[in-house]
């Protein structure tokens, strides 16, 4: 005979049981930072389908307005170049005044400015509009990558670190796609206005569902939190800049990524000029090579980590393999005349093009002490907007006026010449960085 009882508080109503309760909190503990990564991502693509659908309308932009190709490439390397200017000031100040809270306010910022875009009626005015999405995006991939690793175990930090510098590419390829169909059937300012309705109500789901106090019951970093100044080890800003292994990693970071913002850029137009094909379905092709850009950060970082699981040096070797890769198949692919085998090509060199962002921004986060780490990305996103995405679109496009955009994609790959440079020094570098950072904290991993 079994005995059944329940537990009763000391008004006679049930107790909660401890066992219960225990589970619904680890079933939240578990599922809230994949909510927070999830809602964090799909913003992420919203600021990068604003960024690309521009794109997507080069042609009809081209043709209604008479640009130029370095006017064009101007539309699109102002965002990149606020991004990079402003991302470090913005990622401290957002520090400072709560993360949830500035990352709403950025959402809102380049919706808002993408509905100007929409509106604009002139290259000035729709340069104004740009610099303003610029703005509004400029600290948001290093801020929500900080709020993605705050609740999560550091044993996953660089999978996941991969995963969101991918959404960038995943988000391009929705902005290039979705842009050209709806510009060819509802014309380019619709293209413009359905991206800004998306952040927007991204945006709102974000502030309805997650919080800085959420966000600090569920940490996992043992670092200070935001709001917890003088509490704990705090590493001085100057580490960002004084450890030669970081550095490298950042230069080799910023210079991979000169050669894939080229391809999310220009591909459109390449197609549209040189297989002849109408915006709608140029941007279709095109967003096909910019999806393989994005596969290729996810499954480069993933091979990574199995590379490196008992040797992390080994990272900067995958690294300098995946930059090798691309600058052999791209700059042979754009020589090759137009068809199947050039094609397969590029679509081997965009599939590693930004192959080394796990590897590098795995790098920057073991080099760098876990309460300067934000800060740390958002560096490492300043080296990446300003020598990678806002430089490479607008080089191609000056040499594109002077020698074709053919000759110009040509020539872009030759940057990864340097990156491999600066991976090769950081790896030679990285033993010594490593024993600074534990010279700074002797707590730090190794």
């Amino acid at each position: 005979m079994e005995l059944h009882t329940t537990a009763t508080g000391t008004d006679g109503c049930p107790a909660a049981v401890p066992g219960l309760a225990a589970t619904r909190t680890t079933t939240a503990r578990r599922v809230y930072p994949w909510v927070v990564f999830t809602l964090a991502f799909g913003l992420l693509l919203a600021d990068y389908m604003s960024r690309q659908v521009l794109s997507a309308v080069f042609p009809f932009l081209k043709t209604e307005w008479a640009l130029s190709d370095s006017k064009l490439a101007s539309l699109s390397s102002i965002v990149a170049l606020m991004v990079g200017l402003l991302t470090l000031p913005l990622s401290l100040l957002a520090d400072r005044w709560g993360r949830v809270r500035s990352l709403v306010l950025m959402a809102v910022l380049w919706s808002a400015a993408t509905v100007l875009c929409a509106t604009a009626t002139g290259y000035d005015q729709m340069l104004g509009a740009r610099f303003l999405v610029g703005v509004g995006e400029a600290a948001y991939g290093s801020v929500g990558i900080a709020v993605v690793l705050s609740v999560f175990a550091p044993r996953v930090h660089a999978a996941l670190s991969g995963a969101f510098m991918a959404g960038g590419s995943f988000g391009s390829v929705l902005g290039v796609a979705f842009g050209g169909i709806i510009a060819v059937q509802f014309g380019w300012r619709w293209a413009f206005a359905t991206m800004a309705i998306v952040g927007l109500i991204l945006a709102a789901l974000f502030r309805t569902l997650i919080s800085d106090a959420k966000l600090a019951r569920h940490a996992a970093d043992p670092a200070p939190t935001p709001h917890a100044s003088g509490v704990g080890f705090r590493a001085p800003v100057s580490t960002l800049f004084t450890n030669p292994a970081v550095l490298c990693a950042y230069l080799g970071s910023a210079l991979q990524i000169f050669t894939a913002a080229v391809l999310l850029s220009w591909m459109p137009s390449f197609f549209n000029r040189y297989y002849d094909l109408a915006p709608d379905k140029a941007g279709a092709i095109a967003s096909i090579f910019v999806l393989l850009v994005g596969a290729g950060m996810v499954g480069c970082g993933i091979i990574t980590d199995r590379v490196g699981r008992t040797d992390m040096s080994r990272k900067w070797t995958t690294a300098i393999g995946f930059c090798l890769v691309s600058l052999i198949c791209l700059t042979v692919g754009f020589s090759l005349e137009h068809g199947a085998p050039q094609l397969v090509l590029i679509g081997i060199g965009a599939l590693f093009s930004g192959g080394s962002s796990g590897p590098t921004a795995a790098m920057v986060a073991n080099l760098t002490h876990p309460s300067v780490r934000a800060s740390a990305f958002g560096t490492l996103t300043l080296a990446n907007s300003l020598l990678g995405l806002a430089l490479g679109p607008f080089v191609v496009g000056v040499l594109a006026d002077h020698l074709g955009l053919a000759a110009a994609l040509q020539l872009a790959p030759l940057t990864y010449l340097i990156a491999i440079a600066a991976l090769i020094l950081g790896k030679r570098a990285y033993p010594a960085g490593l024993r600074r950072l534990a010279a700074l904290n002797p707590a730090a991993p190794h």
